[in-house]
């Protein structure tokens, strides 16, 4: 017991052993600096200085961009245009899963894949008689000469009120003799008119020109986009004068008539009319006579 006391006095005799640490001039031994010091407080001191050291850098890695030479490490601008740009990709993928859609709407129209559903002014107009919330109104027959005789002027009118969006009038891309009639069996969804080649197409509506491109079976084709989810084809052009994305209005020129593509016979217009992605027989609306 006595031998363990004798070492620590001697252990705490070393620590606190005071020593002098004495700078020198080399040349006069001249005494510039002096210092007391113990092996404790080298020991503190050492201590000390090693936590500050790794308290620095800490903060130097933290709150600096030194911190983005260390690897492992990624700079703040890094992270934030890595977070924009897949904000950008999410909505990227969205637009062209719209995209997608909307291409595949278009490619039923150019090929007449989708199923059918007869659409016509009578067919709208019996539904209306057999819904009850309808209000059933009976109209003479002097009023029903005159609804006729105003509907006729009106059908061909290229002035119509463009304010009113519920009504689209309808103008004849061609006139001429129908060679064939709109025919759901045959799945010939349109109306073939014979023309010469080279007469003028013109649009049937106000619109903007979705597709005008040439396809091998139908040669050149434009399709116009029309307000309520109408869609109006015409195949078989020899040239065309719209591009895709352009507005056209109701009876100007869009394309030349003629008898290119495989599926034509001879020079005629293949006319559509889609409504709502269905097709609808084109003489319930227009009169290409």
């Amino acid at each position: 017991m006595a031998k363990k006391k004798k070492k620590e006095k001697k252990f705490t005799k070393k620590l606190l052993h005071k020593y002098r640490l004495v700078i020198l001039n080399e040349d006069t031994f001249e005494e510039r600096f002096a210092i007391k010091l113990t092996r404790l407080n080298v020991f503190v001191l050492t201590s000390m200085s090693a936590i500050l050291l790794i308290f620095f850098t800490i903060l130097l890695i933290a709150f600096t961009p030194l911190r983005e030479y260390i690897p492992g490490y990624s700079s703040a601008k890094l992270k934030k245009e890595a977070s924009r740009l897949n904000y950008k990709t999410d909505s990227l993928v969205r637009e062209i899963e719209s995209k997608q859609l909307y291409y595949a709407s278009i490619k039923k129209v150019l090929t007449g894949e989708v199923s059918t559903v007869e659409f016509n002014r009578d067919s709208v107009i019996e539904a209306a008689k057999n819904d009850p919330e309808v209000l059933q109104i009976t109209t003479n027959k002097p009023d029903s000469l005159l609804r006729e005789k105003v509907e006729k002027e009106d059908k061909y009118n290229l002035f119509e009120d463009t304010s009113d969006q519920n009504n689209i009038v309808l103008f004849p891309p061609v006139n001429g003799t129908i060679s064939q009639n709109y025919n759901l069996k045959d799945k010939h969804y349109a109306v073939d008119v014979v023309v010469a080649t080279n007469t003028p197409v013109k649009a049937t509506a106000d619109g903007t020109v979705i597709f005008a491109e040439w396809t091998v079976e139908t040669g050149y084709v434009v399709i116009i986009e029309h307000n309520q989810e109408l869609i109006s084809v015409y195949k078989h052009n020899s040239a065309i004068t719209k591009s895709q994305g352009d507005l056209v209005k109701a009876g100007e020129v869009i394309a030349m008539s003629g008898n290119t593509g495989e599926l034509s016979t001879g020079p005629h217009l293949h006319f559509e009319l889609w409504s709502k992605g269905y097709p609808v027989n084109p003489t319930n609306f227009i009169d290409f006579q």
